[in-house]
């Protein structure tokens, strides 16, 4: 059905799934669908704010299941459970941010809702009248007696998405520095000069005494050679000598103290005030530490979601580099693994590097040898394998643009394997699959966590979040980076494979992917 800007219909569904689409073509910006839930007119807690990079809530009823790109268009999806929302929650805000452009510049912009069970549409909202506005709220579901409703809304900001969580009450973090800070240099107090401890900081300080008044200089002496006066003659022998009192001693006037020096011994030390103290930041959770949740009526705390960082998962699985940035330079990838404490079985993985495998925490000397690998495919034709075995350890400044920096053979080095990728040729690269294997052993990557993050030299680090494997796999396939029309998106993955005595890991993910290569027998 479709509606105008302002108009309502009631929603009969249970749950629906929003969709956010529009038309692609030669300078089209990009677009990302977002959801804030509402108790009184605002967010409870910066955990009511679905996007990209937090896509869900607290209870999981409003989930941001990300793009899908066709030749007709992008559709960009959120799915709502209207009847597991809690209570408090009185009105779902559907809104969009641009990227790279403005709405004005969507062309067929539109807003579909559809019965998530029967996937019949519900209601649909086209052409909201958008001009330079960078974020929009398109549309609303909210309750009435007892059901909802779906208003087209149409409302535009020209302030982004940061801008359009803020109105609703979401504390967005700052943008970050441009460098890391640089530490002020350690001035140590100076020595005291008395016995007496100064006075602490911020009580007032005594006045200085006044100076001494000045001392006039006694008369100069006559000139050499003038005459002198005659004394006059002594009494007679043997007559009373007088003798004239003592004239009064004349004080010296102290001598001021040389420039720069501290005051005299004893007298007031005139200190500063001292300097707001620069309270530190709290250091971050162990890996293994569970990560707190948010809790659902919570006030938000300072910093909020950052809109600077992005996470893949299995709902909204893929992002474009490109568009975030990452035009150029050596991207770097890290593996790193971690054990499941059954003790925390029940907590999310930890975050850290790619595939975090820490120190004394994780795979110890006599666990397996996992590597990390990359499968390239350039859009020459070239196609070929990164990896520790054979020695086949690439090269960044020409073809295939992939190198592999060492191989952990043991999981003690903190670092763990870091694979380079240069962005400065993506436009020689047709596509690259990172995966991770058991080069030998019977050991296996079940019961291990994992969380995956991409550094690019520019743009934000890109998370990909990997469930625990429940099967005695012995490879995974992490992400696979793809160039669609000179654009390089990055899918997360997240595959596990078993080999067996006849088919390698290697052979079971180019079969799973068509790489069509040739294996045989390698070692290290």
């Amino acid at each position: 059905m479709l509606i105008g800007k302002g108009a309502n219909v009631p929603v009969a569904a249970s749950a629906v799934r929003v969709v956010l689409g529009w038309r692609t073509g030669a300078g089209v910006p990009d677009a990302d669908a977002s959801a804030l839930l509402l108790s009184g007119g605002r967010v409870r807690s910066d955990a009511d704010f679905v996007f990209y990079n937090q896509p869900r809530d607290a209870s999981g009823a409003v989930r941001h299941e990300g793009k899908q790109r066709s030749a007709d268009g992008v559709a960009d999806t959120l799915a709502v459970d209207l009847g597991a929302l809690e209570p408090a929650v009185e009105t779902v805000v559907l809104a969009a941010s641009s990227d790279g452009g403005v709405f004005g510049a969507l062309p067929g912009l539109y807003l579909s809702v559809l019965d998530a069970g029967s996937g019949a549409e519900v209601a649909r909202f086209e052409d909201p009248g958008a001009t330079s506005e960078t974020a929009f709220v398109l549309g609303e579901l909210y309750r009435r007696g007892g059901g909802w409703k779906f208003r087209a809304v149409g409302q535009g900001y020209d302030s982004g998405l940061a801008g359009l969580a803020t109105e609703y009450g979401i504390q967005v973090d700052a943008e970050p520095p441009a460098g890391p800070p640089q530490p002020q240099p350690y001035a140590p107090a100076a020595p005291a000069e008395a016995a007496v401890p100064p006075p602490p900081y911020g009580a007032p300080q005594q006045p200085q005494q006044p100076a001494p008044p000045a001392q006039p200089y006694p008369a100069a002496p006559p000139p050499y050679g003038a005459p002198q006066p005659y004394p006059a003659a002594p009494p007679p022998y043997g007559a009373p000598q007088p003798y004239p009192p003592a004239p009064p001693a004349q004080p010296y006037p102290a001598a001021p103290p040389p420039y720069g020096a501290p005051p005299p011994y004893g007298a007031p030390q005139p200190y500063p005030p001292a300097p707001p103290a620069q309270p530190y930041p709290a250091a971050p959770p162990p890996y293994s530490a569970p990560q707190p949740q948010p809790t659902a009526g919570a006030p938000s705390a300072p910093g909020g979601p950052s809109l600077t960082k992005l996470s893949l998962t299995k709902e909204a699985p893929s992002v474009s580099l490109t568009k975030h940035g990452a035009g150029g330079g050596a991207m770097r990838v890290n593996l790193n693994w971690r054990p499941r404490d059954p003790a925390q079985s029940a907590a999310p993985a930890g975050r850290g590097g790619w595939l975090r495998k820490l120190s004394g925490a994780g795979i110890q000397s006599g666990g397996p040898d996992l590597d990390l690998a990359c499968l390239y495919e350039l859009q020459d034709g070239g196609k070929g394998i990164v990896q520790a075995i054979n020695q086949k350890f690439g090269t960044l400044y020409g073809p295939p643009y992939v190198q592999l920096e060492n191989d952990d053979r043991t999981g003690a080095v903190a670092t763990g394997e870091n694979l380079w990728v240069n962005l400065d040729f993506a436009q020689h690269i047709r596509r690259l699959l990172v995966f991770a294997f058991v080069f030998s052993g019977a050991g296996s990557l079940q019961g291990l966590d994992a969380v995956a993050t991409l550094h690019p030299a520019s743009g934000v680090p890109i998370e990909l979040y990997l469930e625990e494997c429940g099967f005695p796999a012995t490879a995974c396939v992490i992400a696979v980076i793809e160039n669609i029309g000179g654009e390089l998106v990055v899918k997360r993955e997240a595959r596990y494979f078993q080999r067996t005595p006849q088919v390698s890991n290697h052979m079971l993910i180019d079969q799973a992917y068509g790489w069509g290569l040739t294996w045989t027998r390698g070692s290290k």
